[in-house]
């Protein structure tokens, strides 16, 4: 079977993508790749996507989104890809198991947080441990906070974050950060923020919850142990496009380069969501984005295959 399209990914942009193409009755076909449902599958209540006035468990959302487009019509695979074959149409995307064949395809398989590589880091996510401080930030009122990190990101987490904890802690590796000069300034300036300098994060404890974190300096390896409510991570994200090198053109953080915000550089190849997101990476801007590629792909299938 050929299919009218193929979605690579299934968080908020490929299953928003999937609703709109099945949807208008082409036929569509979802890999979810090695997180089904996206990053929100790892996150507790989500209070900022529209429509939820008491907010929703993201998994939950995720669940609700893929029903929607399976009610239309849409199958889902639950495997990887591992190559896409663009040098001729219809496209073949290939998987673990399958060949899959499709006349268009989009490419939603988002970023992946960046990990401190920690056991406990992965127990605790959603329960303490965030990569989404614009996410889970009100969450956190009148607590105490960590950011680890050093770049913008950071900084700007932190700044965000003294909105609604009662202080934060940015704990860095190095004896100074990498953000731009202005942001530095905020954040030194701030009286709810204090740096710890030269410390990663060695462990993070709590049974059901974060309680406290390890710290290890770098410098003198002395250890302390700092009773906390939130560790945010920060310290950037990899696009998900191991499998398209060399396939299509890509920006040096590996983040997919487009044109027209969803189109590539490939005819009936789009993509969206946070894969081409370098800013904003909100999941409701990812479902904007899906959004865009499926309208994209509905006049790209009209005007080449009428």
């Amino acid at each position: 079977m050929i299919y009218d399209v193929i979605i690579i990914g299934s968080g908020p942009a490929g299953y928003t993508a999937a609703l709109y193409t099945s949807r208008e009755g082409f036929s569509t076909l979802i890999i979810a790749g090695m997180q089904p449902g996206g990053q929100l599958e790892l996150t507790t209540k989500v209070e900022n996507y529209p429509g939820f006035p008491d907010g929703i468990d993201g998994p939950v959302l995720m669940d609700n989104m893929k029903n929607q487009a399976l009610r239309f019509g849409a199958q889902l695979v639950n495997e990887i890809v591992t190559d896409i074959d663009v040098s001729s149409k219809p496209f073949k995307v290939k998987t673990e198991l399958n060949t899959y064949e499709a006349k268009a395809v989009i490419i939603a398989t988002g970023a992946s947080a960046k990990q401190l590589g920690l056991e406990s880091e992965k127990r605790l996510t959603g329960r303490g441990v965030s990569n989404c401080a614009t996410c889970d930030g009100p969450l956190y009122r009148n607590k105490n906070v960590i950011v680890v990190g050093g770049g913008d990101t950071a900084m700007e987490d932190a700044l965000f974050l003294t909105r609604f904890a009662n202080s934060v802690t940015i704990v860095h590796r190095r004896d100074q950060f990498r953000a731009s000069k202005i942001m530095q300034d905020r954040v030194l300036s701030n009286p709810k923020i204090k740096v710890i300098w030269n410390s990663v994060v060695e462990d993070i404890k709590g049974s059901n919850r974060v309680e406290s974190v390890v710290l290890r300096n770098l410098v003198t390896n002395e250890t302390q142990e700092i009773k906390i409510d939130g560790v945010f991570i920060a310290i950037g994200h990899q696009p998900n496009t191991d499998f398209l090198k060399g396939k299509i053109k890509l920006d040096e953080q590996g983040y997919i380069i487009t044109k027209d915000e969803v189109k590539t550089d490939i005819d009936g190849l789009f993509a969206a969501g946070d894969v081409v997101d370098r800013v904003y990476k909100q999941a409701v801007t990812a479902a904007g984005s899906g959004a865009k590629a499926a309208l994209e792909v509905r006049s790209y299938l009209q005007n080449r295959y009428k």
